[in-house]
């Protein structure tokens, strides 16, 4: 985790008081269930819960000092909470190995983390939604190869990238259900030690779902999808952060990051306003995306456990839920204050002389009984005349002078096919799709 591209709330989910505050929950919740089963005194639990109720600071130093000991992290935790809670605390853990802390724990750390994550889509979506009716009918260029193609607006341009990102926060809602699993059975899994009902009882006290087979840990197929998803989503911040950077162009300029006050672009250039937010957020993408691949080779681990998951995910969880909530906070800034400009948009999808109608004058071509052949060649060599005059040519003046074209369209057949409205008559049947009436 780098500081630079962290925030606070996210980055406390992975602090090691948190953590162990977990740990604590999952050994007192078992051990109240262990008592109400008569397999530990109910003065054992109570002496826990007694303990927590005085709301203790957790001495992480002092836990750090006996692992550099034992060499094991949760006899460490387990040794320091008997030397504050006194001799009862010695039936926490009954039963348990300790997988069924460390994967119980990691769930709840996920789900933390996933419902943080929501929550920032929710802000993302509703700030991309604001923009896109905002800019709802404001004409641009449609381009593919990133070539001019045909109009668009820049409103459906943030509508699909409101309909990608909903599907995202979809994705993620089932990645966090999936995730969000609890594992109390025991050594290798078979609840020889310790009775199902323990693991039913934590589950539904710290809000997940019941691991149906587990092995000595929860199956890494879950970890695997859940960082899958979040790459899937970083993708999605990189397509539109590469849309932002593209538009910024100087060549372009339909709609640049907001340069704020004080702000320099260069230390060489004092001229330069660079896209640095949304090239940010590019890299941070790529970060995010490299997490799940070995998330996923966590998945083949040997019989019923072996460890090399841990190391990878002690990495992964932190850093990957931590860069992604900051991407996903600035991405939203980047939204919010982006400058567009209508009028450069306009200007550029003029440029080219009436290319981009050149569709439309084909089509009517042969509605008017002219062989799609022929069509295609009569409007292309006039069109090639456009593009190499780098638009100073007018299309519909050649076509207008093309005694071929004349035979099959008049002149107001012609100019119909130049009617920028046509191209904008279903947006609003595009928005109805993505935001609903």
């Amino acid at each position: 985790m780098i500081p630079r591209y962290a925030r606070a709330p996210m980055v406390a989910i992975w602090e090691p008081e948190n953590r162990f505050r977990i740990w604590f929950e999952i050994e007192a919740h078992a051990t109240d269930a262990l008592a109400d089963l008569g397999v530990v005194p109910k003065e054992a639990a109570a002496a826990l819960w007694k303990w927590w109720a005085t709301k203790p600071a957790i001495d992480v130093a002092a836990i750090d000092a006996i692992e550099a000991v034992t060499k094991h992290d949760v006899i460490a935790f387990l040794t320091w909470v008997a030397e504050q809670v006194g001799d009862e605390a010695r039936f926490m853990h009954q039963g348990m190995t300790s997988s069924d802390v460390l994967d119980t724990c990691l769930a709840v750390q996920l789900t933390q983390a996933a419902d943080m994550l929501i929550a920032d889509l929710d802000t993302l979506l509703e700030t991309i939604k604001r923009r896109a009716y905002e800019h709802k009918l404001t004409p641009t260029i449609g381009r593919s190869h990133g070539i001019h193609a045909e109009p668009v607006t820049f409103g459906l341009k943030m509508a699909q990238a409101y309909a990608e990102f909903a599907r995202n926060r979809e994705r993620l809602v089932a990645a966090r259900k999936d995730i969000a699993t609890c594992a109390i059975s025991g050594a290798v899994g078979t609840f020889a030690n310790i009775d199902p009902r323990v693991e039913a009882h934590v589950a539904a006290k710290l809000g997940l779902a019941i691991e149906p087979v587990s092995t000595q840990v929860i199956p890494r197929d879950r970890h695997a999808m859940f960082f899958a998803t979040l790459g899937v989503i970083a993708s999605s911040i990189e397509r539109l952060a590469t849309e932002v950077r593209h538009l910024q162009r100087t060549e372009v300029l339909e709609a640049e990051e907001y340069f704020s006050p004080g702000q320099k672009g260069s230390s060489a250039m004092p001229h330069k306003r660079n896209p640095v937010l949304t090239e940010n957020l590019t890299g941070l993408a790529r970060m995010v995306r490299g997490y799940a691949l070995p998330a996923m080779e966590n998945v083949a681990l040997w019989h019923e456990r072996d460890i090399s998951h841990s190391s990878v995910e002690r990495y992964i969880g932190p850093d990957a839920t931590i860069t992604l909530d900051f991407a996903l906070g600035r991405l939203n800034g980047v939204i919010d204050k982006l400058l567009v400009y209508p009028e450069r948009m306009e200007k550029n999808l003029n440029k080219m002389g009436g290319l981009v109608h050149s569709q439309r004058v084909l089509l009517a071509l042969t509605q008017a009984g002219v062989s799609r052949e022929d069509s295609y060649h009569l409007v292309q060599r006039n069109a090639m005349k456009v593009w190499e005059s780098d638009g100073q040519l007018s299309l519909l003046e050649l076509l207008k002078g093309d005694s071929k074209v004349n035979e099959a369209l008049t002149t107001a057949q012609l100019e119909a096919s130049f009617d920028l409205d046509y191209h904008l008559k279903h947006v609003d049947e595009i928005f109805g799709r993505v935001f609903g009436a």
